[in-house]
């Protein structure tokens, strides 16, 4: 699959121009040691047996896709939801988790490091190492552990260490510096479970992989909803873009119009140029001096400055399209969906939903058919969004 569309990367871990490894020659080894365990376990049925019966039995999948007929009707096309709120921990992010874990355990690694925005991929790696009964460090911006407190506490709860940085802009960004500090002093038994399609090469191939589980279920799902037809649109937000990575490759080889959506106050592909950032290759804001300039966002998990080296290439080539939402228009569409169809959805894909909200009728053509990604509930956002909207 080398070079074909959402197939693997090139032999240096590029996809195009984007991708790579840019990290100290000390990583190296590490990477190149992940990389080969990777490719073994993917190769191996019982890996895959494995993997599928703790999503299954532990994880929930298969997640439903919901026809959301109320707002459906309100905007004037199908709207239809992946359901990945209903996972266990409550996003998407336990599939790569669950993925990595295992591999961790297969190379001997006991630890697992991680970094987190919104929490739910530190909350889905605290869970996963309760699970194996593994160690786990969770990275946290010190912003983001105020703006977040109920998913610190249910990571210490599940026996994570939270580690809040108060370096930098005390976000994100800072959380993956950290991460990767750690991983660098702790390597021979510790894994660093990165959390979205970036960083190093071979972690954006990875987490795309095990995040395909998304789209390939969504495509079945649509097939069968809609007499054989594939959704004329897929729609999911993106920061880093490990939803929107698993989605888009289950559908990569359709003709449906593929859309990531970004915080306005975080576009990478929006406003960025090329540029490297966190062992990748990809589009990053930063001014003229090449120095990262700071993502601003009112959704934690869509607080970066970067984009998965992968996203940056389907875009250059046209296969995918990237927007902005701004933090208004999320706003509207989390109490849209949570009161046309009693689903509170997580602030980062309400992104997603507030550019469907603005398009729809527009761009997207009345009575087309949409697929929207619900990477995640919007539990852990209420007292956010109660607060902004007092």
């Amino acid at each position: 699959m080398t070079g074909s569309l959402m197939g693997s990367p090139d032999p240096s871990g590029r996809f195009g121009e984007f991708g790579g490894r840019y990290v100290p020659e000390s990583l190296v080894p590490a990477c190149m040691e992940l990389e080969a365990a990777f490719a073994e376990a993917w190769d191996d049925p019982a890996f895959h047996d494995e993997l599928d019966a703790v999503l299954v039995g532990y994880g929930g999948r298969p997640t439903p896709v919901t026809e959301c007929r109320r707002l459906s009707e309100r905007l004037g096309i199908r709207l239809l939801l992946k359901r990945e709120d209903l996972t266990h921990t409550g996003s998407h992010k336990l599939n790569n988790v669950i993925g990595q874990a295992l591999l961790a355990g297969r190379m001997g690694k006991r630890r697992l490091v991680a970094e987190t925005g919104a929490g739910q991929h530190g909350v889905a790696t605290a869970t996963a190492a309760a699970l194996f009964g593994m160690d786990c460090v969770v990275y946290m911006g010190e912003v983001d552990t105020a703006r977040q407190a109920l998913n610190v506490f249910r990571m210490e709860l599940l026996g994570a260490e939270v580690r809040p940085v108060t370096s930098g802009s005390r976000t994100l960004k800072d959380a993956v510096n950290e991460a990767l500090r750690d991983w660098v002093a702790e390597v021979d038994h510790t894994h660093y479970c990165i959390g979205s399609v970036m960083g190093p090469h071979p972690y954006p191939y990875i987490v795309r992989e095990l995040q395909r589980v998304v789209g390939e279920e969504a495509r079945v799902q649509c097939r069968q909803l809609l007499g054989g037809a594939d959704p004329q649109w897929v729609v999911a937000c993106v920061g880093g873009g490990s939803n929107a990575a698993g989605t888009f490759a289950g559908f990569v080889d359709t003709d449906a119009v593929l859309v990531g959506v970004e915080a306005a106050g975080g576009a990478a592909m929006g406003h960025g140029v090329p540029g490297v950032v966190h062992g990748m290759k990809s589009y990053l804001m930063q001014d003229e001096a090449g120095q990262i300039e700071e993502a601003e966002s009112i959704s934690a998990g869509l607080d970066y400055p970067g984009i998965g080296p992968e996203h940056a290439h389907l875009a250059t080539i046209g296969r995918a399209r990237y927007e902005q939402a701004t933090d208004a228009e999320v706003l509207d569409a989390f109490s849209l969906l949570a009161r046309t169809e009693g689903i509170v959805p997580a602030l980062e894909p309400a992104h997603a939903l507030a550019w469907v909200a603005r398009q729809a009728g527009k761009e997207i053509p009345h009575g087309a058919t949409v697929l929207v990604t619900l990477s995640g509930r919007g539990d852990k956002d209420v007292a956010q969004v109660r607060d902004l909207l007092a």
